[in-house]
């Protein structure tokens, strides 16, 4: 593919991307290796793929939307096993489906190998500046809207700067207005003391994108040598776990370890009687932003959870060069004075050395119901949005919508057609199909739960699901799907060896079995797992990847077969595309489902059955509807 612009010139460019955290990592990289010409603009280059919360990447659900980052041809999933400092797979005692990896990382060597890679990247150009501006020029003089490929967009800087593109992607986490939180002190900043940024909300509003506010917090960094460590109990790492990436092929080594401890009935008496002292609950301030409910403060915890008498942390490196211990789950906006008494009043922290207060930020996002599938703007065409600015929370769920944004954009500037990511096909497909369908009143964080076909969405067969599409996109290097056609012989052979008989050997025996059976029916035993497969000779020389997705899909089998069914009806519904220009005159809506269905503007119907305020008998006048005017349109 060719690139739309010269390369030496240093002010236009095919795509711009606005911001450069994991979002903007993973949407630039895509762009480029899709042969575009991209800019990324970053207030501060140290704040390259940094990790400005926890020191770690995946955890329950998380992790899967990992893998499928890595599965596309995507990075985090290297970058963390490539900083990996402890692993570990969450829910081990639960059924393979909502398995997740956990890996805490070296958050200081994730930032410099991020930068790294992108400086690297053929095509990727980095420049630190502020962007205040983004405006709409017309390439043809006769049309003045903001559809279809007729204008071109100019970024300024705050410096005076002018970058021009075809397609942007805002990808500013929480930088848009931000203010930090702690106490009854209101400051303008971005996370971790990086700048924030002031004008760019109100170049946007211009455009007719419309913010809230939302709000996340982070807890205090406190130094190793201040922390009673024998009163914590050691939460160690685990071995022979597969890595994030399909293209580490090394097993990764723990090189350190956390702590867990928990508050006291002090801890929270100390809590209440300073409520009053932050913003969401003093009565007498104005707080508007929106919280995350599933990362709640340790305020929000004891509040929320009166009965309790304690409540868990944990104690994590945030690198192997540093001294800094990361609270996990003791994250809170109280006042400094507060936050020293709060950690004192833990055992083992009597001595507490706080080195970074704790502090709640708020920041502007937009609502995501304004943005098409493709996670382009409905308003302005070639305006793509992707992570916390679109209202989610976390590294992960930002990854996701960075690539996918990236792949669309990059569709937009080849007028291709655009990629759309199945709700039951991908974690990222529900993701994506929640925000723009249903949005979000909170910080949208992604769980297994919100997956109708979990047990098919599983991190072990990642890889099966989407690295054929990595390679028909070309986002897949050669390495990659040379080791995803080995996987993939490798499965089907295995899959052939399911109905073989297996003896009474030593590894049936171990478990009480001394008759021969199937393969098949000795995996659905609940207590025979990977390992156990692994050490018989039959299947030792099979990638453990291979043998995960082989386990899973026999244990599984008859859940899948009835989700199979299942399926059919759901995807005939999303077959069935909705393109109407009004809802008005459609007899039998609700008045409540025709101002949603005309705000959201769903593609399919089995969209619209997932917008909050459709009833069933809205969609079968939909239907009934969209089946008349076919035959209408069949008889002309």
């Amino acid at each position: 593919m060719i690139a739309m612009i010269a390369n030496n010139d240093k002010t236009q460019f095919d795509a711009i991307v606005v911001g450069a955290g994991h979002a903007g990592i993973e949407c630039a990289l895509a762009l480029a290796k899709l042969g575009h010409k991209v800019l990324i603009c970053c207030i501060n280059l140290d704040s390259i793929g940094y990790l400005a919360c926890n020191p770690s990447i995946g955890g329950t659900a998380k992790a899967h939307l990992v893998r499928e980052v890595d599965a596309l041809g995507g990075v985090m999933g290297q970058l963390a096993d490539k900083t990996s400092t402890q692993i570990r797979m969450l829910n081990n005692s639960k059924g393979m489906a909502v398995q997740s990896l956990r890996a805490q990382v070296d958050k200081y060597k994730y930032h410099a190998y991020a930068k790294q890679l992108l400086e690297q990247q053929h095509n990727i150009y980095l420049r630190q500046c502020e962007i205040v501006d983004i405006k709409c020029e017309s390439v043809d003089a006769k049309k003045d809207e903001l559809k279809g490929n007729n204008f071109k967009f100019n970024l300024t800087t705050k410096l005076g700067q002018n970058y021009c593109a075809k397609t942007v992607v805002l990808a500013c986490g929480v930088y848009l207005q931000s203010q930090i939180l702690i106490g009854q002190d209101k400051f303008n900043s971005g996370p971790a003391g990086f700048s924030r940024s002031l004008n760019l909300s109100n170049s946007l509003k211009k455009l007719g994108i419309d913010f809230r506010r939302f709000k996340t917090g982070t807890p205090a960094r406190i130094h190793r040598r201040s922390v009673d460590l024998t009163k914590f109990e050691i939460q160690y790492g685990e071995s022979n776990i597969m890595p994030f990436s399909d293209l580490t092929t090394k097993p990764l080594k723990n090189t350190s370890v956390c702590y867990l401890g928990r508050t006291s009935c002090s801890t929270h008496e100390l809590i209440k009687q300073h409520l009053h002292l932050t913003f969401k609950y003093n009565k007498q301030s104005e707080d508007l932003s929106v919280g995350a409910r599933y990362c709640p403060s340790i305020e929000d915890k004891v509040v929320r959870f009166a009965d309790k008498t304690s409540h868990q942390f944990f104690l994590e490196s945030e690198g192997e060069q540093t001294e800094e211990l990361y609270v996990q789950g003791l994250s809170t906006s109280l006042p400094v004075d507060v936050q020293q008494k709060v950690y004192s009043s833990i055992e083992g922290l009597n001595d507490v050395e706080i080195l970074r207060d704790a502090y709640a930020i708020e920041y502007d996002c937009i609502d995501p119901t304004t943005l098409t599938p493709n996670l382009m703007s409905k308003k302005v065409d070639g305006l793509f949005f992707a992570g916390q600015l679109n209202g989610t929370s976390g590294y992960e769920e930002a990854a996701a919508q960075g690539l996918v944004a990236g792949i669309n954009a990059s569709m937009y500037l080849s007028n291709k057609p655009y990629v759309y990511f199945d709700r039951h096909l991908s974690y990222i497909g529900v993701m994506i199909d929640d925000l723009v369908t249903q949005g979000t009143d909170e910080p949208y964080r992604m769980m297994t739960s919100r997956a109708e076909q979990r047990l098919r969405l599983r991190q072990d067969n990642s890889w099966m699901r989407l690295t054929p599409l990595g390679i028909e996109l070309g986002l897949v290097c050669k390495k990659r799907e040379k080791r995803y056609k080995a996987l993939l012989r490798q499965f089907v052979q295995l899959m052939a060896k399911s109905e073989d008989k297996l003896n009474a050997d030593t590894v049936l025996k171990h478990i009480g079995v001394t008759s021969t059976m199937t393969v098949k029916d000795f995996i659905k035993r609940v207590d025979v797992n990977v390992e156990q497969l692994a050490k018989m000779d039959v299947f030792s020389k099979f990638d453990v990847r291979a043998l995960n997705a082989f386990v899973a899909e026999q244990k599984y089998e008859g859940y899948i077969e009835r989700l199979d069914r299942e399926l059919k009806e759901v995807q005939r519904l999303e077959k069935m595309t909705i393109s109407i220009d009004s809802f008005d005159s459609i007899p039998g809506l609700s008045s409540e489902a025709i101002e949603k269905l005309q705000r959201i503007r769903p593609q399919n119907i089995g969209q619209a059955s997932r917008i909050s305020g459709v009833t069933p008998s809205d969609i079968n006048a939909l239907i009934v509807f969209l089946k008349k005017r076919i035959t209408l349109n069949k008889k002309m």
